[in-house]
């Protein structure tokens, strides 16, 4: 069968790529094509556009590219056109993912959606539009089966990747060039995450001189972005060995997002931060109706971890917060606790083999 897959960012991409290697092991003719990025492009996918092009963070950012987003918009629908998938499977990327759903179901094709949009976090009746433009949803967070429920639409959880993925790696400390105990610093990897949250971390480094930070840099993207901070000396950059990074640290700086769930599932005590424009973070805080912005906070249902978000991001919280998980140890301990529990929450088995299973028992089902 053939698959038309759409990842629009690095994380997106990862899980996209062993969900592929997933729906190859099930069905052996395979045939995929889609926008993603490196990881897609392994698992066997052949990649018309690469996510990198695609990766605008912000309601504003996103305003101001529509342009852009427009044209790839158009030409995805002409490589549908063309290719003439069985089936349409969305990953995340919400804004346009949902977009591409409801050209492809006008035109028939059958639309899977795995990793759900947070439609949970804001504007939460969006789940009907989605609910019209897709067939079947694969969600991995245990809560959103039941936000799905309300909206009288049976969805499959498969587990959570992110887990499957901190289970099959082997961590090699040996390839950061690390040592001693170190303090990991995720702070995104885009252009605008970067901008709006290393001026901050650069100040704390300088705080804490005794301290060793590594930063995980990605390098597809300019390295003037992070030329400040690496001045210090007890800083060092990383590239591309993430895990390995979070595998050995003694605590962590996490910009929101996927990053902070893996984290937790390295079992590495941490900050979460998130800073954006000041028009982007008004739009939001008028829109989200969730109490916590990281995913270890939602799982958990209360707060876990520490948020430090826009205004409340600055030297001095953020020192005070990492002064107590490096040195409050009953604080440190409830922390790791907590992840325990969490992961017993999303192990139920590989996410990306259940969600391949299923696609293909429907796919067959139908015909």
């Amino acid at each position: 069968m053939k698959y038309f897959v759409i990842a629009g960012e690095r994380s997106g991409d990862l899980h996209a790529g062993n969900l592929i290697k997933a729906l190859k092991g099930q069905d052996p003719q395979a045939s995929v094509k889609g926008f993603g990025g490196d990881y897609m492009e392994t698992a066997g996918a052949e990649i018309l556009v690469h996510y990198r092009e695609l990766a605008f963070m912000g309601f504003l950012e996103v305003v101001k590219n529509l342009g852009t987003i427009r044209r790839y918009l158009a030409y995805c629908k002409r490589e549908i056109d063309k290719f003439k998938p069985d089936v349409v499977v969305l990953v995340d990327y919400a804004g346009f993912n949902l977009k591409i759903a409801k050209y492809a179901k006008g035109k028939g094709i059958p639309v899977y959606y795995y990793i759900s949009p947070k439609v949970w976090a804001w504007n939460q009746k969006r789940a009907l539009k989605i609910k019209r433009r897709v067939d079947h949803m694969f969600v991995i967070m245990p809560f959103e089966q039941e936000f799905y429920k309300k909206y009288d639409w049976p969805v499959d959880y498969v587990g959570n990747p992110v887990l499957d993925a901190v289970n099959d790696y082997h961590p090699d400390i040996e390839r950061t060039e690390l040592e001693g105990d170190y303090i990991a610093v995720l702070p995104g990897s885009r252009k605008q995450e970067l901008q709006n949250v290393l001026p901050t971390i650069n100040g704390l480094v300088k705080l804490f001189p005794d301290q060793q930070f590594a930063v995980a840099a990605v390098d597809n993207l300019s390295h003037d972005l992070y030329s400040s901070i690496s001045s210090n000396s007890n800083v060092k950059l990383v590239y591309g060995y993430t895990y390995d990074l979070l595998a050995h640290a003694r605590a962590a700086i996490v910009t929101s997002g996927t990053a902070t769930l893996e984290t937790a599932m390295w079992e590495v005590p941490q900050i979460v931060i998130y800073k954006t424009s000041g028009i982007s973070y008004k739009i939001a805080k008028w829109l989200i109706k969730v109490p916590f912005i990281s995913l270890v906070n939602l799982i958990a249902n209360k707060e876990v971890v520490k948020e430090l978000i826009q205004d409340d991001l600055n030297e001095k919280s953020l020192s005070e917060e990492l002064s107590k998980i490096l040195n409050d140890q009953p604080y440190r301990e409830e922390m790791l606790n907590q992840y325990q529990m969490i992961k017993k929450q999303l192990d139920i088995g590989r996410a990306s083999d259940n969600a391949a299973e299923l696609m293909v028992k429907y796919l067959r089902d139908a015909g």
